[in-house]
């Protein structure tokens, strides 16, 4: 079963970013992965994804558009 969940660019953004940072730390925990499990496996899936779809990613200015990001969705929410 295929299930399709539908985010803003700026979500995934955000959301690929932290997909990142929970495999950096996991990995650098345990490099040998002798203590993967389900849900590590699902979100580097997610991870593998989002990555196929957010090409500013691989750019220069990357950290910038990745915290514009985050203003744009904490500005959703909490407003200026």
């Amino acid at each position: 079963m295929t299930l399709t969940v539908e985010l803003s660019h700026d979500e995934a953004l955000v959301l690929f970013e932290w997909l990142a940072a929970h495999r950096d730390r996991r990995t650098t925990d345990d490099p040998d992965m002798e203590s993967i499990t389900a849900e590590d496996i699902a979100f580097s899936q997610l991870e593998a994804q989002l990555e196929t779809r957010l090409s500013e990613i691989f750019s220069a200015d990357y950290a910038e558009r990745l915290d514009d990001a985050k203003s744009r969705l904490l500005k959703q929410v909490i407003g200026d």
